[in-house]
């Protein structure tokens, strides 16, 4: 099995120093740091929750020095006046740091690690994700270029699930995907990977995500993924997956199907969409929501449905919980 750290260049191995073991282990799921009483505490989840490291302090500034490292390593900056900042390092290990005053306590850093090889589909089924009713139904949407939207909280699985669902679309297929930070890898041979960029020291040179939605458009794509909705984008998103660009897909932070409509309807607000305008969209866009969660270190679907359109053209969903179908 290959190691996390052979991806990853001279630089950030150099700042990772001591840690680059704890990358290296194949069940670790999520390395933290956060300063308490003065100090940095470390923690680590490898499937079951986050552990605290008894016996692992080191002093405040070092968290400090640690983190504008780490991120500089991946090629943006972390400073008094950017104190919150996200990388990617290596194959899709994802940096997200955020500086005192900010962070009321110090500086917290937390590393979020991949799979050191992407379970696949039919291995994410026999693993417990859903049942082969299930399954049938989703890899079939993937072939039919239906779009999808996926569900869930953090750590959930919603980017593991959506990669899985990427490597089953027909490699005569460009798939561009669309990220603050890339971590999407599916197993697929025309895959367009798209990232944003931060300004820089001077307030320049920003690349949104829907600037790379509109620039994405332009790049003959089969299937446009967003890896998560999250801001006025979403109205560009609607706009691409409802006029011809099928087998589309974007994730969303939710905690129940039925809680989604508030969200998009928030979104939509903030592209200046109104409830009204935004309903119709939604439900011509996306054809198959999954809410997918974490228990005991896997990953499941929880409930599956559509969009609905009310009589006052008010968006619902029509839920469908999923037991092991």
């Amino acid at each position: 099995m290959s190691l996390r750290s052979t991806k990853l260049g001279t630089d950030v191995r150099r700042v990772l120093g001591g840690l680059l073991p704890l990358i290296d282990d194949p069940t670790l799921r999520d390395l933290m740091i956060h300063v308490q009483d003065g100090a940095g505490r470390l923690f680590l989840d490898r499937g079951s929750g986050a552990e605290h490291v008894r016996g692992w302090v080191v002093p405040e500034d070092m968290v400090n020095r640690f983190a504008i490292a780490l991120i500089a390593a991946g090629g943006r900056h972390l400073d008094e006046l950017n104190p919150c900042a996200d990388v990617r390092l290596g194959d899709g290990i994802r940096v997200h740091a955020v500086l005192a005053p900010v962070a009321a306590f110090g500086t917290v850093v937390s590393i979020r690690v991949p799979a050191t090889q992407a379970a696949s589909f039919d291995e994410l089924v026999s693993a417990g994700l859903c049942g082969h009713a299930t399954a049938s139904m989703l890899a079939r949407d993937v072939v039919d270029r239906r779009n999808l939207l996926i569900t869930g909280g953090t750590g959930s699985g919603k980017t593991t699930l959506l990669t899985s669902l990427l490597s089953l679309v027909h490699p005569s297929e460009r798939i561009i995907t669309i990220e603050d930070v890339a971590e999407l890898r599916p197993r697929h041979d025309h895959h367009i990977a798209l990232e944003t960029r931060q300004t820089n020291i001077e307030g320049a040179g920003e690349v949104s995500l829907e600037r790379l939605l509109r620039e994405a458009l332009r790049m003959r794509p089969d299937r446009i993924v967003l890896g998560e909705c999250r801001g006025a984008e979403i109205a560009t998103l609607l706009a691409a997956l409802n006029t011809g660009h099928e087998g589309g897909a974007g994730t969303l932070h939710a905690n129940s199907l039925r809680d989604v409509p508030a969200r998009l309807e928030a979104l939509g607000f903030l592209a200046g969409l109104p409830p009204e305008a935004l309903a119709p969209q939604v439900v011509s866009a996306f054809h198959t929501i999954v809410h997918v969660s974490r228990h005991a270190g896997h990953h499941r679907i929880e409930q599956v449905g559509r969009f609905t359109l009310g009589a006052s053209s008010e968006l619902g969903v029509e839920v469908r919980e999923i037991g092991s179908a």
